[in-house]
């Protein structure tokens, strides 16, 4: 999951042959990270979900928006026609800056923990990378 601008948020890691369905709402309900920002009670979940069409599903959608989040998942064969791919570039590009870490490019682990501490370790330093730079 990213921000609105790419940035990492969460990672779950998964074999290549599961199905993406199966770790749309996990990823979801994990929670935000909780930021300072605007006053009051920090957001616990997302206001909008945007997916590829690997993440199609009904009861998804219904569990989606019995919690109040608005999906943009589309349908299978709509994505070209529709061009909601062009507001998941963030993700593309969050995906791009991962795999500039080359042991996180490809997985040539064989525990999986360890893999996900990579995947963690580069998302950090790619929140970290991120910051404004004052008097460092």
């Amino acid at each position: 999951m990213t921000s609105q601008e790419g940035l990492p948020l969460e990672v779950i890691v998964s074999g290549a042959n599961e199905h993406d369905v199966n770790f749309i709402l996990p990823l979801v309900y994990l929670g935000l990270p909780r930021v300072g920002g605007r006053p009051g009670r920090p957001r616990e979940y997302p206001n909008m979900v945007r997916a590829d069409c690997g993440y199609t599903s009904k009861d998804v959608l219904v569990v989606l928006d019995a919690t109040g989040i608005d999906a943009e998942i589309p349908q299978r064969g709509q994505d070209a026609l529709a061009g909601l791919g062009k507001r998941r570039w963030p993700v593309e590009r969050a995906i791009a800056w991962l795999k500039q870490f080359r042991r996180v490019g490809v997985r040539r682990d064989r525990l999986a923990e360890t893999h996900e501490a990579f995947v963690t370790l580069a998302c950090e330093m790619i929140a970290f990378g991120s910051l404004p730079k004052h008097g460092l």
